[in-house]
């Protein structure tokens, strides 16, 4: 599928787990859904880096709607969670950061840049955190290595679910148990799928899709939650 593609499935997902926490407050099928949509927009930023004819003027894209998106995707937090964290594409740009320097340093400083922007969004709060740049990382560096990739992915994935467990005394079988907070990692362990089934295509030109999608459909959810 060509990255078009990719974009639409993507946005589709996301507003499928916001529309979930708007409206059930609670895990349910539609979070299931989403959870394919943040690693097909971790690839996103890969393909954009490698494609991009001018990466000044992507980085100032990705920063200029970070800025716009966060005062909805705040009320949007605060309206269902009560509580406070910094936009995805903040996640992404810092995601961006870090393969841009290990592609015009060397690895050992590229590697340093990744677990930096990696902590420092943990830290602040980012969506995603630490694992959401260090997945853009890992795509830009086994991009043709598919097999490697996919495999790095799902250890990924497992130990960003198995962690909190670990830190409140849950069980480990309660990752596997069939519940919903494990039928969330098995969803986002199967959105490698799209990802393998790129075919290096571009598609339809939508460059400003999940840039406009993204706060556009946070501000008509929170307009319904008024």
């Amino acid at each position: 599928m060509s990255s078009f593609v990719l974009k639409v499935i993507a946005c589709i997902c996301m507003f499928c787990d916001h529309f979930g926490d708007a409206f059930f407050r609670e895990v349910t099928f539609l979070n299931y859904i989403g959870r394919l949509s943040f690693t097909i927009f971790c690839f996103q930023i890969v393909l954009g880096f490698i494609h991009t004819h001018d990466i000044k003027k992507y980085i100032i894209r990705l920063s200029l709607f970070a800025l716009i998106s966060q005062i909805p995707f705040m009320l949007f937090i605060y309206f269902v969670f009560d509580s406070f964290a910094i936009n995805v594409i903040f996640t992404l740009l810092f995601g961006l950061f870090a393969i841009l320097i290990y592609d015009k340093y060397n690895k050992f400083v590229g590697i340093s840049s990744c677990l930096l922007f990696g902590t420092i969004a943990e830290v602040c709060k980012f969506d995603y955190g630490f694992f959401g740049v260090f997945l853009i990382f890992i795509f830009y560096l086994l991009y043709n290595k598919k097999i490697a990739m996919t495999f790095v992915f799902a250890v990924s994935v497992i130990l960003k679910y198995l962690i909190p467990l670990v830190r409140t005394g849950l069980p480990i079988y309660y990752l596997f148990s069939g519940n919903s907070y494990s039928m969330l990692m098995y969803f986002t362990l199967l959105s490698i799928i799209p990802i393998l089934l790129y075919n290096g295509r571009k598609g339809k030109d939508v460059k400003y899709l999940f840039y406009t999608f993204y706060p556009t459909h946070l501000l008509l959810l929170i307009l319904f939650l008024i």
